[in-house]
This record gives C-alpha cells, structure tokens and sequence, in this order.
C-alpha cells in the first residue's frame, strides 16, 4: 500500500474516535476537530516515522495531547469568530444523547487534566496502561494510580447515579 493510500485509511477509521477523545479531554467540538486536524497534518509529514513506529495509535494520540496541552498555553489562537457560519451546521437530531453527553463531560470537567487524560485513553480510545504510558510520557504505575483515583472521584459522583440506573435499564 502507497504512504499516501496507508494515511488515509488510518485517517478514515480513526478521525471521528480522536475528535470524540479531544472533547472528553475538555475541548469544545470545533476546537477538538482543529486539534485533531493539526495533530494528523503533523502525523502527515512524518508519516514516515509514524508508519513505522511500534504503535501508531499511541504516537498520534501523543501528538494529539502534546497539541492540545500547547493550544491551552496560548492566549490567542488567531481565529476570529463570526455570528453567521460558511456552511449549514451538519443535520443530526440535536436532542439524541445530550444529556448521557452532558453527564459524562460534567463529571469529567471534575477531574484533574491528568486523570482526565488516562480516564479517556483508557476506556474511549481504549489504550492499554503501556501505550498511555508512551503517550502521556509517564510510568506505567502512574497510569495504574491517576486511573484508580479517578475512578474513586467518579464513584462518589451522584450525578452520574441517574446515568447509571438508565444504562442498566437499557442493557436489560
């Protein structure tokens, strides 16, 4: 398979799960396509590199993290927002899964950056303890901890209680 060919494939099967993972990393919808868009241009040009690279889901989602830690240190992102948008928004039933996603991203806003970072990766992107490790660029007992923790914080949670219940309901 052509580099080129080999890109877009990965591009194709991954670019929504990345843009889910950089809003449950607290991004906004607009500003986690951007990210993940500058992390895969990035990725693009050393494809290379990444192609070869003993895990290409860690090493993009390492670039992905790196972008967005970065972007959260400017003041000024260079955009000027508009009242009236290019295009139509996309056609999606607005109502469908706003309060599971309301949830979710309100309990995680409560986290730490850190924690919140392993929480996704680990059960979104479902990376394993190693790759996050390689992402985040700590030890693996480290993933292990800020893992457990978060998931204590999430476990006294009571507005994930109703969220809960109704997975349970659903399941049955």
């Amino acid at each position: 398979m052509r580099p080129d060919e080999d890109y877009q494939a990965f591009v194709d099967a991954r670019y929504a799960r990345l843009v889910r993972s950089a809003v449950l990393f607290g991004c906004s919808e607009q500003d986690a396509e951007d990210a993940v868009q500058e992390a895969l241009i990035q990725c693009y040009g050393a494809w290379g590199r990444v192609s070869t690279a003993d895990d290409r889901d860690a090493y993009v989602y390492r670039v992905l993290v790196n972008g967005i830690t970065r972007s959260r240190r400017r003041r000024w992102r260079g955009e000027i927002p508009y009242r009236d948008l290019p295009e139509p928004p996309a056609t999606e039933d607005p109502a469908a899964g706003v309060s599971l996603s309301q949830s979710i991203r309100a309990s995680l806003a409560r986290l730490g950056r850190e924690q919140r970072q392993v929480l996704v990766l680990r059960y979104f992107a479902d990376l394993t303890e190693a790759q996050i490790a390689t992402v985040l660029g700590i030890a693996p007992g480290t993933v292990k901890s800020r893992a457990s923790r978060a998931i204590a914080v999430l476990s006294e949670d009571r507005s994930l209680d109703d969220l809960i219940t109704r997975t349970h309901e659903e399941n049955r």
